[in-house]
């Protein structure tokens, strides 16, 4: 029998995990004689070369952990998946990769400034993980395909590597297949249960050398991969929110804690004149400009606190708004303006 048909044999088989998996192959000596002593039935076998047949009518590829190409920092990972599906570039899985992860009902300027992040690492030749979610995890996927870089994301699944959920980023699944790889522990055509997401939350946060978390509730599966992370010793950051905000409690509590480094933006982790040009063209507006500017931040602001603020008309400060617009130096968004 082939040695990818014995391994998935052993690990499909009912009752053995990572670690009966790899204590069958030491005891025996090779996959092959591992599967053998398993006295699998037809029926179970048939599967098996199903799930194989399947997986090669959809150009997935399967790697195992005794194969160069398997991402280092999981292999590290106890108990790591012996054998995982690839959709896409397996190339994507040879680059140094970080993590962002956060809350599903993000706000306009988390998922900005994450996916700007995303896109920074992506510029810098790293590959963005993360989950496929709606929110936090579509604005890391989208932000590093951005960059325009080849291999730039992959998105771990808790369903088959197939198995698009949910499915209003179907879309975005396809683009991450074209422009990385979606990567799964599970057998191909597999519909996930709630326990298969929490299993993916620790690939997202093995496979990465650096994990960022956004906007994230306490209890949130996001605090569970950034607590993992913690747990594997990779580099965790997070990014700051209003307090008064419950998807800022996740990540603050680890900062406050100092579990997790501040993340400030891009500038945390390359270096960049952008800071400098913008400064440089603040410092060249008028006075009013640069009042108005110094009262918009991450948190949206609308045009009538705006007003408030700098004791001006709506219809003063608009034009104000749209120079700065202009300049990319803040964006409109839903409740208002924020820096950019």
């Amino acid at each position: 029998m082939s040695d990818l048909f014995s391994k998935l044999l052993i690990i499909r088989s009912p009752g053995i995990g990572p670690v009966k998996y790899a204590d069958l192959i030491r005891r025996f000596g090779s996959p092959d004689a591992a599967a053998e002593s398993l006295n699998a039935d037809v029926n179970f076998r048939d599967s098996v070369l199903r799930e194989m047949d399947l997986a090669q009518s959809k150009n997935i590829h399967y790697v195992s952990d005794d194969d160069d190409i398997y991402p280092e920092n999981l292999r590290k990972i106890k108990n790591h998946p012996p054998i995982i599906s690839v959709r896409g570039n397996i190339e994507t899985l040879k680059k140094n990769t970080i993590s962002i992860v956060g809350t599903r009902h993000a706000t306009a300027a988390g998922m900005g400034m994450v996916a700007d992040i995303a896109q920074r690492f992506a510029e810098h030749n790293y590959v963005v993980a993360s989950g496929m979610a709606i929110g936090t995890d579509t604005a890391a996927h989208v932000g590093a395909i951005r960059s325009n870089v080849s291999n730039s994301t992959i998105a771990v699944l808790a369903g088959g590597v197939d198995y698009i959920w949910p499915l209003e980023n179907e879309t975005l699944y396809w683009d991450i297949v074209e422009r990385g790889a979606v990567i799964s522990e599970m057998p191909v055509g597999f519909i996930p249960v709630a326990k298969n997401f929490v299993q993916r939350n620790h690939w997202i946060a093995g496979i990465a050398e650096k994990l960022i978390l956004g906007e994230a509730d306490l209890k949130s599966g996001s605090m569970l991969t950034a607590r993992f992370a913690i747990d594997y010793g990779v580099d965790v950051w997070a990014i700051p929110s209003h307090p008064s905000d419950m998807r800022s409690f996740g990540p603050n509590s680890l900062i406050k804690s100092g579990e997790a480094n501040l993340c400030m933006g891009v500038d945390d982790f390359f270096e960049t004149d952008s800071k400098k040009i913008k400064t440089k063209k603040i410092s060249k507006k008028s006075e009013a400009e640069n009042s108005l500017i110094d009262m918009i931040g991450t948190i949206p602001v609308s045009e009538s606190v705006l007003t408030e603020l700098v004791k001006k008309t709506i219809s003063e400060i608009k034009s104000e708004l749209v120079v700065l617009e202009l300049q990319g130096l803040i964006r409109k968004v839903d409740g208002g303006y924020v820096r950019v």
